[in-house]
């Protein structure tokens, strides 16, 4: 089945009205972290859409975990705020808090950052992406989404 994932992250209290009735379309939305104020959200969590949230370095919600491992086909996808040090095991690391946009294969793992959807850094604009994802399968692809 193919699923269309709206990808955001890094939020910080900021969640652009131009970007949200693209989001809402989503058949999912994962929040890769640094929300900062929950209420942030409830435009999200209103929409009756899946939403997975994993906690950030500026997050004080404990409810979030740090890290999600979902399975789709035969690939492992990471969900997690801060990349990992070390190699995990995950055939797909998604990952934001460098506020950049990344999609880069190294040894063998696919790294995928939407970048900051409300504090862009480093020259990056604002952006978030959409992950259309066959779930019997694992195939994927990635696309950034600039927000105007």
């Amino acid at each position: 089945m193919n699923r269309k994932i709206a990808v955001l992250s890094d939020s910080h209290n900021r969640l652009p009205a131009s970007a949200e009735s693209a989001i809402l379309s989503a058949d999912e939305i994962w929040h890769l972290g640094d929300v900062c104020e929950d209420s942030v959200l409830d435009p999200l969590r209103y929409s009756g859409k899946p939403l997975t949230i994993v906690r950030g370095n500026n997050d004080s919600n404990f409810s979030w975990p740090l890290e999600r491992r979902l399975h789709f086909g035969k690939k492992t996808f990471l969900l997690t705020h801060i990349p990992p040090s070390h190699p995990p095991e995950a055939d797909v690391v998604l990952c934001g808090h460098t506020h950049v946009p990344k999609n880069e294969i190294i040894r063998g793992i696919h790294w995928l950052n939407p970048g900051s959807i409300g504090l862009p850094n480093k020259g990056a604009p604002a952006a978030w992406a959409w992950l259309s994802l066959d779930t019997e399968t694992g195939i994927f692809s990635w696309e950034p989404v600039p927000v105007l």
